[in-house]
């Protein structure tokens, strides 16, 4: 019988077990070969002049269409497309172009901080590093791995709510935060693919792999899919698309 004033040692917690992706090596670069197919220059559907542009717009989208994004920055990037010409407009004249987007009172905040904060900090340059971007106001890791792979071409996951979906749902880079899938994406996708690789995922789940009704019969990559609920498992005939959108090209 074990003496009860002996203290035996507490077991080691177990650490969280980290999902497995449920594809080999050669499906993942299978998956990105029909997208780069697809779509050998994917684009975002965002409309921007300069990496300050795009920064300001990226930051508009957070919980609204590039669609609706779109139409409110034409105007304001023809009236300021620059810190400097964004400040001297003011905050009001900001938000009188943003009004039909969500949120757009402390948007046309964060767009006049975001300014200050770069022409403060930056000689009103937009940085091409992580770690200050997202020190500037309303600027988030994904906001920021947006810029850092459009208007500086490098290799980032910008995990939005459709390469969540995706990642998840078809078991291609299964984490239970967007950083743990970004994280996940990064260390399966071949390299060779990695620059358009989160263009092409916002693309086919905006379009094919939706949130409601999954358009099954018309993804290129029904066969490989391991989702237990698709419709399909043909695949459907790969024709080239435009860089943005879905039509063809």
């Amino acid at each position: 019988m074990a003496d009860p004033k002996v203290k035996t040692a507490a077991r080691p917690a177990k650490s969280a077990r980290v999902p497995r992706s449920a594809y080999t090596r050669a499906e993942v670069s299978e998956i990105f070969h029909r997208f780069s197919l697809q779509r050998p220059e994917p684009r975002g559907e965002l409309e921007y002049v300069n990496a300050f542009t795009l920064l300001v717009a990226v930051v508009l989208s957070a919980q609204a269409t590039d669609a609706g994004v779109n139409k409110a920055t034409r105007g304001l990037f023809a009236a300021a497309d620059t810190p400097a010409k964004m400040l001297a407009l003011g905050e009001e004249k900001v938000a009188h172009y943003i009004r039909t987007i969500g949120l757009w009172r402390n948007k046309a905040k964060n767009v006049i901080a975001l300014s200050q904060a770069l022409i403060n900090d930056h000689d009103g340059i937009v940085p091409g590093d992580l770690d200050e971007l997202v020190k500037l106001p309303g600027v988030g890791r994904k906001t920021a791995n947006v810029v850092l792979n459009m208007a500086f071409g490098k290799p980032t996951m910008a995990v939005d709510t459709h390469i969540f979906r995706i990642a998840n749902r078809i078991k291609l880079a299964p984490g239970a935060t967007p950083e743990a899938v970004e994280r996940h994406l990064l260390k399966i996708i071949p390299a060779e693919y990695l620059l358009h690789a989160h263009h092409w995922l916002i693309l086919h789940g905006r379009y094919i792999c939706k949130a409601r009704k999954p358009d099954c019969p018309a993804c290129i990559i029904a066969d490989l899919c391991k989702w237990d609920e698709k419709t399909c498992s043909i695949p459907a005939p790969i024709i080239p698309l435009a860089p943005n959108g879905y039509t063809p090209a």
